[in-house]
């Protein structure tokens, strides 16, 4: 993920949490309020390969390093474990089909 995604998604959840608090003048405590949850399957470099016939972990790994699509590394450095949002896999999949 380069340094330009990142910020991206920090400026879209910042956003997000803008929009679910409001601060009423007279009272300065926060009110928050329901946001909808949204399921985010996320999926290990394995659990990509599985689900996707004919896709190798080796593709995947290539996948994250050049950028490609996003994802969260779990843990410290290299050693950790590298997880990616299901539908953006498939997004990224139909976009290069």
């Amino acid at each position: 993920m380069t340094i330009k995604q990142k910020n991206n998604l920090i400026a879209e959840m910042i956003a997000l949490l803008e929009k679910s608090i409001v601060v009423d003048e007279e009272n300065p405590k926060p009110q928050v309020f329901d946001v909808p949850k949204q399921t985010i399957e996320m999926l290990t470099v394995k659990e990509c390969s599985q689900v996707i016939s004919g896709l190798s972990e080796h593709t995947v790994r290539q996948w994250v390093a050049q950028g490609l699509i996003p994802y969260i590394r779990t843990g410290k450095g290299k050693s950790g474990k590298i997880l990616i949002s299901k539908s953006a896999l498939l997004k990224y999949l139909s976009s290069a089909a």
